[in-house]
């Protein structure tokens, strides 16, 4: 089983650079962030066309996610993270999928920090820390996929001391991830490619992408039972350099049967 996770940085706009993916990589499960498009907007038809059954939760310019399925029916456990009743917007989507419990997120960016959009970070992922470890209880498979926004470790991203006043790389930013690891989940990236320096956004200003100047923000965590089956991992970095090109690179696991 591959399951993907894919910030689309609008799907209007990156349409047929997904269905390209999708047909190149046939992921079995694909997370999608950043759809930026109201609910009743989203391009149902097109993915299924692609072979894909699919539920979603929009929002209008910003944020937006959707689980993607080939060959059968994600089916919706929840569209809301838990812990704040206020907190609409459009950043968590879970499912059940043939036996796995799937999540595509889509945490704050945090910045300008400090300042309350960066409290707001902290306490999102501080939601999602209690809500993981409710999942872990489950002792079932689970992943949570999606764009963190979150760099782990100097080792991933390309010029650390750039990035030491920024929400994704502040030092409660990084705390805040390695205790959410620490539960009992599997950044099965690292896993897989302990030591290589394996960045999935590169941003559209000064040549990036091209100079390999990228950060490692979009992640899969893996619960126990999931992690060890755990075969392969990777980024389809090319999917970046294609025109007209999402700022972040599909990442993915690969799972044993």
């Amino acid at each position: 089983m591959k399951i993907a996770t894919f910030n689309v940085n609008g799907i209007s706009a990156r349409l047929p650079n997904l269905l390209r993916w999708l047909v190149e990589s046939r992921p079995d499960i694909a997370c999608l962030q950043e759809l930026k498009i109201p609910h009743d907007k989203f391009p149902e038809a097109a993915v299924r066309e692609a072979g894909y059954g699919v539920i979603w939760h929009g929002q209008k310019s910003f944020n937006g996610v959707a689980i993607l399925v080939r060959g059968a029916e994600p089916v919706e456990v929840r569209h809301i993270l838990p812990g704040d009743p206020d907190d609409l917007h459009s950043r968590y989507l879970e499912a059940q999928v043939n036996g796995v419990l799937v999540a595509s997120l889509y945490l704050p960016n945090g910045n300008p920090a400090p300042g309350p959009k960066f409290d707001y970070k902290l306490r999102w992922v501080e939601r999602l820390a209690l809500h993981a470890e409710a999942l872990l209880a489950l002792n079932a498979p689970v992943v949570l996929a999606g764009d963190y926004n979150l760099i782990p470790t100097e080792l991933d991203v390309f010029a650390p001391e750039r990035w030491v006043n920024d929400a994704l790389f502040r030092p409660e930013s990084r705390e805040a991830f390695a205790r959410l690891v620490a539960r009992g989940w599997t950044d099965a990236l690292r896993r897989m490619h302990p030591e290589a320096r394996v960045y999935t956004f590169w941003d559209y200003f000064r040549n990036h992408f091209e100079r390999d100047r990228g950060l490692r923000i979009d992640h899969l965590l893996l619960s126990p039972p999931l992690a060890s089956r755990l075969a392969a991992a990777g980024v389809d970095r090319e999917v970046r350099g294609w025109e007209k090109a999402s700022d972040h690179a599909p990442t993915w696991v690969q799972i044993a049967d």
